[in-house]
């Protein structure tokens, strides 16, 4: 073989015949095919496999763009890249151009978290200090929008690098949403189903102008610090505790505390007139019509018993609540604990129905107005 033949030989290798790219790891986006001199030959054979996307790049400036399939390079299959390098006749010596292939395939389970804690205002706590974490998974939707807007000239772009972007744009907007729904603090995290769906729609728009979609997002915590925790949980008892009957509770346990004094016949004498006393109290508190008879009396006309206010039970995402007096019901109305459609209950209904289907509750909705009057 002459010397001619040998170097015939190295320029034809060192021109691309096959462009592909067989992805061996699990956390590349973007590959940049790396060729000799930037050179392709005309009718190179390119390979796009499923879940990938090939670009193609012209001195920075997008050209043509590959779904999966087997293709021939020729200006019929490049006719941006034919337009911007004035092929009016076709080619044939080799092309410069990069080739970026662009992984289109679902990147699940990507964590993110909020860094620091984030301050809400609770109308009954003040100032609160929230922690929040989940997933979210997203994919390649526009390939060469994103090329030419995030990936640049990078060679090989992983979800590591997008993702550092993505979770600072992820915090941002969830703390914004957080603040917008005005929920007491309580609520967040009883209805991460809800604000997930809310984030990712808020957030959909600007993973979608670098070429993302943000396929799920999910809330995962939303934490408060413990003494907070105990701080609601008092509140919720104290919501619903029958204070009277605490207040019974209470009397009943010091008269057996002083009952079973043994400080001798003084402490006796104490304890039986500390017992009659507080005897006396609960009786009173029992009974409040015979307080200023004694106990020997006259016992008085016992008056009809009070009429007791209708309770509600209600449901919150699939669990029973209650039972809440009207107007409970109405505040866990106004700060959206319930609405129109939740589900409710009281005695003598035979089903569950929506609050706005009762009579009572419609009240609730607004822009109730009365019947005309009646003609004379």
């Amino acid at each position: 073989m002459g010397l001619f033949d040998e170097i015939k030989k190295k320029l034809s290798h060192e021109f691309i015949d096959i462009i592909e790219w067989l992805d061996s790891t699990d956390n590349t986006i973007v590959h940049r095919f790396e060729r000799y001199q930037n050179e392709i030959k005309n009718n190179a054979k390119l390979i796009v496999r499923e879940g990938q996307v090939a670009v193609f790049v012209n001195e920075g400036t997008l050209a043509d763009v590959f779904k999966p399939g087997t293709y021939d390079l020729t200006t019929k299959n490049l006719p941006i890249l034919t337009t911007l390098k004035g092929w009016k006749y076709g080619f044939d010596s080799p092309f410069k151009a990069e080739v970026y292939f662009v992984n289109t395939r679902l990147f699940t389970d990507e964590k993110w978290g909020t860094k620091n804690p984030f301050i809400l205002s609770d109308e009954r706590f003040g100032l609160v200090e929230i922690r929040a974490f989940g997933t979210y998974s997203f994919k390649i939707l526009d390939a060469g929008k994103f090329v030419v807007d995030v990936v640049g000239t990078d060679g090989n772009f992983t979800n590591y690098e997008i993702n550092e972007h993505l979770k600072s744009l992820i915090v941002t907007r969830f703390t914004d949403t957080m603040g917008e729904a005005n929920l007491p603090i309580e609520l967040y995290a009883a209805n991460t189903s809800e604000l997930s769906e809310t984030c990712q729609e808020v957030m959909q728009p600007e993973f979608g102008s670098v070429g993302i979609k943000l396929e799920k997002f999910y809330i995962e915590n939303v934490s408060i610090p413990e003494e907070l925790k105990k701080e609601i949980f008092e509140y919720s008892r104290l919501d619903k505790l029958d204070m009277a009957k605490l207040t019974q509770f209470k009397a009943a346990k010091a008269m057996e505390a002083a009952a079973t004094n043994d400080g001798g016949t003084a402490g006796a004498g104490m304890g039986m007139g500390m017992g009659f006393a507080l005897a006396q109290q609960m009786g009173n508190m029992i009974n409040p019509q015979t307080s200023n008879q004694g106990f020997g009396g006259a016992q008085g006309a016992t008056p009809p018993p009070m009429p007791t206010p209708t309770m509600y039970y209600y449901a919150v995402n699939g669990q029973q609540m209650g039972p809440v007096s009207l107007d409970k019901l109405k505040e866990l109305f106004a700060s959206r604990a319930v609405n129109k459609d939740s589900l409710v209950w009281k005695q003598g209904m035979q089903n569950w129905l929506t609050l706005k289907e009762i009579e009572e509750l419609k009240s609730f909705l607004g822009g109730n107005t009365p019947p005309p009057l009646p003609t004379v």
